[in-house]
């Protein structure tokens, strides 16, 4: 058996490969469902259908997908050029350090400068933090997908040392959590009711000039080259060192603004774990929707009813809290597996030295 490039890969399959992973995502739920007693068909509508029932639920899918759409188009201009960075989790955690520091020590003095200071600060952070394995790959040719991750754990323990430590709040009776930030630190809520506020606002925004950038500017098509051949690239005079830059500067900056969205936003305060995965999430949503900004908004919006339907899952089908995670991690594989079909065939060798494709 031998996996071969195909010389003219179906265009019309790289775009219903996402609905097909989708699809046997929902049949792999639905065994899962079936194994744990229930109606397969019918407890596939609830997981997806209740969520939404009501307003609050459609201001907690806004909320939720804000930060991943954000993260996603960040990442999809990178992975455009062949940059992969993983580690949008680590960026979001040091943007929440670095906005958390602005809200927590100039917040209680109140002013309509500490919101937009702390946006600055969070995409600052998200900066610094990604141009750690940028320079690594310029200068010494490191692998920036194993730099960004492992960064992603040293971002964590910054972030838990700081809320157990100097950040914690005194009259929080010990809890792992610093006080709660100044009405002037937080963003407005959009719909009363609901706990959807202004950051939903960053991902609308994201998506727009996201596509203007990579479908219709210069520098768009410079990392588009980049990613299609590094050669072809340095003929026509582009920077491959320049797309590791931008790539990981850009991805890192929306990291940074989204992990200010969350303490800024539903949070209220800052906690160890101020991600609950958007930055690993945000990969699978930027795949799904085929490093489209359309694509990665509507792939933003599926992700985040998967969170919500795994914390309902948890309640009315009494399913265990990873099956969130499972199913996100099917979604992955299922996508990974028909863009390797798309891509390749699977030629199968007789002992005679004829084959068959398929």
């Amino acid at each position: 058996m031998r996996i071969e490039p195909r010389l003219k890969p179906s265009k019309l399959m790289v775009w219903l490969s996402p609905v097909l992973s989708l699809l046997l995502t929902a049949v792999v739920a639905m065994m899962l469902f079936a194994s744990a007693g229930h109606n397969p068909l019918e407890a596939l509508v609830t997981f997806l259908t209740a969520p939404l029932v009501d307003l609050y639920g459609v201001g907690e899918l806004l909320i939720k997908a804000a930060p991943l759409v954000l993260i996603g188009i960040g990442l999809a201009i990178g992975f455009r050029a062949g940059i992969w960075n993983v580690g949008a989790e680590g960026q979001l955690t040091v943007g929440v350090i670095f906005s958390g520091y602005v809200a927590l020590h100039y917040g209680p003095a109140g002013g309509g400068w500490i919101l937009p200071a702390m946006i600055v600060a969070g995409a600052i952070g998200g900066m610094v933090w990604a141009a750690i394995p940028a320079f690594l790959r310029v200068k010494f040719n490191a692998s920036e997908i194993l730099v960004s991750l492992m960064l992603n754990y040293v971002a964590g323990l910054w972030l838990s040392w700081l809320v157990f430590g100097t950040w914690r709040d005194p009259a929080g009776f010990n809890f792992p959590q610093s006080e709660p930030l100044a009405p002037d630190a937080l963003f407005p809520v959009l719909l009363e009711g609901t706990r959807a506020n202004a950051s939903v606002l960053f991902a609308l925004v994201a998506v727009a000039v996201g596509w203007v950038f990579m479908s219709r500017s210069f520098a768009g098509f410079q990392l588009k080259v980049t990613g299609l051949s590094e050669g072809a690239a340095r003929y026509a005079g582009f920077s491959v060192n320049r797309a590791v830059w931008l790539g990981l500067l850009v991805s890192g900056a929306v990291a940074g603004i989204a992990g200010v969205g969350e303490i800024a936003g539903p949070l209220g305060q800052i906690f160890p774990n101020a991600s609950p995965g958007y930055g690993y999430a945000a990969i699978i949503v930027a795949f799904l929707g085929r490093l489209n900004p359309i694509g990665i908004l509507l792939s933003g919006l599926l992700m985040a009813l998967l969170y919500l339907a795994g914390d309902l899952a948890q309640m009315s089908l009494g399913m265990p809290s990873s099956i969130t995670g499972l199913l996100q991690s099917t979604l992955l594989f299922f996508i990974l597996t028909t863009d390797v079909l798309v891509q390749y065939r699977i030629r199968l060798r007789t002992r005679a030295g004829q084959g068959a494709s398929a």
